[in-house]
């Protein structure tokens, strides 16, 4: 058995090793097929916690404590990625190892001390911002949600290492670790909720949260130690590589600020309308945000440390080659699949959620409203490719400039629109928002290659 396994491996490995396209397709089987199985087990955790909990006072606690520490780190981790992936494969690539050791090394010094140092003030604010966030809360209520956020505070660091380290390893090659991992923190917390959540209450789901993000943290850095990375973090000073990470990571970190505020826009539009609008809104995109966080997220993690190592190499035409081949594939595959889903919208939803207090009349609306936002599914993982693109080239101020013609045409599409289809409005505008955006990226990314093809002659 062990050796037919080892051939398999080692053609997989040959049929990869062939074209930069087969890598990236590899390395999106990959990615793609390890976060199924993370949305899987993700999925199986809200099980085992809905059993358990319910919808009761320590399940709403655990929620709003959460809450930040899950937005700072979802603003900073994909942030970090794209800032860092270039900068390392160019310095390892043009100055040797030694180098882009020592830029990993400065990078984890600034991002753990930066997350201390805001987990800190996250500390001492809590009881101002808290009160704000679970303004209907009472005293007793809020005081477990304080306990329980001051504890989760301490994935912040522990998460922002992680971010560091898969980023570096996904710059290795070695995608398969990284996108993993995060099963850790569903399968210990099914594991503490069902043995412990009676004794423990909302704790047992804090103890998850910490003990995962701790256990995926190890296993990261033992994946780097595998790769001859060093973990030990050291001030090698400002390098032109640490400001160049810097300053892209700071319109990146923008940027995602801003694209969190489209959501917000959306919800609050939909709050507008009448009641069970929002539950509308949040039930429809249910299927494309799994498909967005599956597909996506392969997409966007394959293809950055290949595209930034054929920028270092100054390699204009391959990078052309491999922006059409895989933006016809994308289409290929995903708008059959969306046209689809598309069509079967409403039996679909009457097969997910239709029992209960979930009736015939709402699974019209929520048909509805889902169709209108699997529209963006083909656009937005086709812009993921010039997304990575622009990361590469070290463009991120784009994204900046981008998010924000995104949030006011977000604004005035869902506005407009709700006036004349209500909900379904809301969902088409955020489908019609990523056409837009998809557009301006590919004329950005043409753009930026043109350049950069032109000055190489």
């Amino acid at each position: 058995m062990n050796s037919v396994l080892k051939l398999g491996l080692q053609r997989w490995s040959t049929w990869q090793d062939r074209s930069v396209n087969r890598r990236i397709l590899a390395a999106m089987i990959t990615v793609g097929g390890f976060t199924a199985l993370v949305k899987f087990a993700a999925a199986a955790k809200e099980v085992a916690t809905a059993y358990q909990f319910g919808v009761n006072d320590e399940l709403d606690a655990f929620l709003i404590a959460v809450l930040l520490p899950q937005f700072v780190m979802n603003l900073i981790g994909g942030s970090l990625n794209a800032a860092l992936i270039p900068t390392y494969i160019q310095v390892r690539e043009q100055e040797g190892q030694e180098a882009a050791q020592r830029l990993l090394s400065s990078v984890m010094v600034l991002s753990a001390s930066f997350l201390v140092a805001l987990s800190v003030v996250l500390a001492l604010t809590a009881s101002y911002i808290l009160p704000l966030i679970a303004s209907g809360f009472t005293a007793e209520k809020l005081s477990l949600t304080q306990s329980l956020y001051y504890v989760l505070l301490a994935t912040l660091v522990l998460s922002g290492l992680a971010t560091s380290w898969g980023a570096i390893l996904n710059a290795e090659n070695r995608y398969a670790l990284a996108a993993v991992v995060p099963m850790a923190t569903s399968i210990l917390t099914i594991l503490v909720v069902v043995i412990m959540a009676k004794q423990w209450g909302g704790y047992a789901l804090v103890v998850g949260v910490v003990g995962g993000a701790l256990i995926e943290t190890g296993l990261l850095g033992w994946g780097l130690i595998r790769a001859g990375v060093s973990l030990v973090p050291r001030w090698c000073g400002t390098s032109p590589a640490v400001k160049q990470v810097l300053g892209q990571y700071a319109p990146m970190v923008a940027a995602a600020f801003l694209m969190g505020g489209t959501t917000l826009v959306s919800q609050s539009m939909a709050a507008m309308l009448d009641p069970g609008t929002v539950s509308a809104l949040a039930y429809g995109n249910k299927l494309t945000n799994l498909i967005l966080g599956i597909g996506a997220v392969a997409v966007s993690t394959a293809v950055l440390p290949h595209f930034s190592r054929m920028v270092t190499m100054m390699d204009w035409q391959g990078l052309r080659h491999t922006l059409g081949t895989y933006t016809r594939l994308l289409l290929f595959i995903t708008l059959p699949v969306t046209l689809a889903l598309m069509y079967y919208s409403e039996p679909v939803v009457a097969l997910l959620f239709q029992r209960g207090a979930f009736t015939k009349s709402d699974t019209f609306l929520v048909g509805q409203v889902q169709a209108m936002y699997l529209l963006q599914v083909p656009l937005y993982i086709l812009s993921m490719l010039f997304v990575r693109l622009i990361s590469a080239l070290k463009a991120n101020q784009v994204m900046l400039w981008g998010n924000v013609i995104n949030l006011f045409m977000c604004l005035g599409l869902s506005y407009f629109l709700m006036q004349r289809f209500g909900v379904v409005g809301i969902a088409l505008a955020t489908s019609m928002m990523y056409l837009v955006s998809t557009a301006f990226l590919s004329l950005v990314s043409l753009r930026l290659l043109k350049e950069k093809a032109s000055n190489k002659e």
